[in-house]
């Protein structure tokens, strides 16, 4: 009986961490899975925070900080996100589809296989992310600073950075 006791508090100790949607938005908040669609989290500090797999779709988290967040397979369907800093994030398979991030800050950023299908890029700051494979179909790009941190996209670029 005592070795089985031993045994359940290895198994515990050794489980990942859950995570708990009620907790409140703060650095390094572990979310993963949570659905938050139609919330507003605007200016919250998510840095650093484990976010993969959450959706926040129809939501608004304008001006927060998601700078260094692992954020991989996230949905921000038709959400709100101008000016956020997505600075050095784990974007991989993230879901912008018609997200309006205008202004947002992708520096640094791991964005291979994100989609931004009809996203507003407007202005938004692609200097050093990985881009590889990300879709871009009809996006608006126009001002954008694109990867390599010199080139501004012309106004009514659309899909591409022209």
């Amino acid at each position: 009986m005592r070795f089985f006791g031993i045994m359940m508090l290895l198994v515990l100790a050794a489980a990942p961490a859950r995570a708990d949607c009620v907790d409140p938005p703060e650095p390094g908040v572990n979310w993963v899975r949570c659905y938050f669609d139609g919330r507003s989290f605007e200016g919250v500090d998510l840095s650093g925070a484990n976010l993969r797999g959450a959706t926040f779709s129809r939501g608004n988290l304008s001006n927060s900080d998601l700078s260094g967040a692992s954020v991989s397979g996230a949905k921000f369907i038709s959400t709100t996100l101008h000016n956020v800093d997505f600075s050095g994030a784990t974007l991989r398979e993230a879901d912008f589809t018609n997200a309006d991030l205008a202004g947002a800050s992708f520096e640094g950023s791991d964005l291979r296989q994100a989609r931004f299908f009809r996203a507003n890029l407007r202005n938004a700051d692609f200097s050093g992310a990985q881009m590889r494979g990300a879709d871009l179909f009809q996006a608006d790009l126009s001002g954008a600073l694109w990867i390599n941190g010199e080139r501004r996209c012309a106004e009514g670029s659309r899909g591409q950075c022209r």
